[in-house]
């Protein structure tokens, strides 16, 4: 009898380190792929200058597109790495801006040419992809670990412990729209 409810204590203590260690190893997954996330934007951030530079010999007279991109370039760069949905929020204004400097070089055939600029519109836009992957696994990561946190028996273990739902990463609402194509 005595073995039994030995048996019985340690089945539940097993149980309870394994779903702990699931919900842990959620929490890693999802701060793992964050982590992606900021890797990109700190690569976005190291071409902006170098783009912004080759770029501004070509069109002088675009001065406010340019301190544009470097004053959120910065202010991305300043904002602590646990203020995730303020990094977002900076990163897609920023994508913005680039958007604009993308333009650019329909209207300056030479900045078009110059293999710098090509080079470096190129790293951008894979740098671009990466980000909008990441933020990709970042979502599936945390829904992942917000499951976990809603299901039985996690459930009752993460609350235990204080784990809480993250929070995903949203595309902004002008993103959404449908473009207008006019002929």
């Amino acid at each position: 009898m005595i073995w039994i409810i030995i048996l019985i204590i340690a089945v539940i203590v097993v149980a309870y380190i394994a779903i702990y260690n699931g919900l842990q190893k959620a929490k890693v997954y999802t701060d793992e792929s964050w982590s992606q996330i900021d890797v990109q934007l700190k690569r976005r951030n190291d071409l902006i200058p170098n783009l912004v530079e080759t770029t501004k010999g070509y069109a002088k007279h675009e001065r406010e597109t340019f301190a544009q991109v470097v004053e959120l370039r910065n202010q991305l760069i300043s904002v602590p790495t646990d203020q995730q949905q303020k990094k977002m929020e900076l990163s897609n204004q920023l994508s913005e801006s680039l958007k604009s400097i993308f333009a650019l070089a329909e209207s300056y055939p030479d900045l078009k040419a110059n293999q710098e600029f090509t080079k470096l519109m190129e790293e951008l836009a894979n740098t671009e992809n990466k980000i909008a992957y990441s933020r990709q696994l970042f979502n599936s990561s945390a829904a992942a670990y917000n499951q976990k946190l809603l299901t039985f028996p996690s459930n009752m273990i993460a609350k235990i412990h204080g784990m809480t739902k993250v929070a995903y990463l949203e595309v902004p609402t002008e993103e959404k729209n449908a473009p207008k194509v006019s002929f």
